[in-house]
């Protein structure tokens, strides 16, 4: 059985009761990536996309998901965000999007789903914007970076 998801009697999943739980400070740092045609990757940088800033419309997207993730997945609980960051690379040797999303709280659990979340609707919103020159992208490598707080400490993608 997974730490995080627990069952009833009946089989039925319900969250894991944290309220025994030490509050103490979180952060959670997520990345991934959205391939693209170099044409694509250029209007992205060059700011002439039709849509408008396509880096800016998806920073404050995944700054907005982050803070509704508990709406979004089951079995996570609600957090009071104390900081939210979106952070962009342009990969040009691979024509690519590099996002990486910080979340920071001060709570009895951890903030991995909120920068996961973060970083999967700002690729989202990449795609959507630049779909209609370039419906071939693709969004891949989203995994945990790092996370800190909590009893479990300390933990870093090697």
């Amino acid at each position: 059985m997974s730490k995080l998801t627990h069952f009833n009697q009946a089989g039925e999943a319900h969250m894991v009761d944290i309220a025994d739980k030490a509050s103490s400070a979180r952060r959670a740092v997520a990345g991934g990536r959205i391939v693209m045609q170099p044409e694509t990757l250029e209007l992205i940088q060059q700011g002439g996309h039709k849509k408008g800033d396509v880096l800016g419309v998806a920073r404050v997207a995944g700054i907005m998901a982050t803070k509704r993730t508990a709406e979004l997945v089951p079995m996570c609980h609600p957090l009071s965000l104390t900081h939210v960051a979106i952070e962009f690379h342009i990969d040009v040797d691979n024509n690519a999007v590099e996002c990486t999303v910080t979340a920071e709280t001060t709570g009895q659990t951890g903030v991995e789903m909120e920068a996961l979340t973060g970083v999967q609707v700002t690729l989202l919103t990449i795609y959507d914007m630049c779909k209609a020159v370039d419906r071939g992208m693709v969004i891949d490598d989203v995994r945990l970076l790092e996370k800190s707080g909590g009893k479990s400490g300390h933990w870093q993608r090697s």
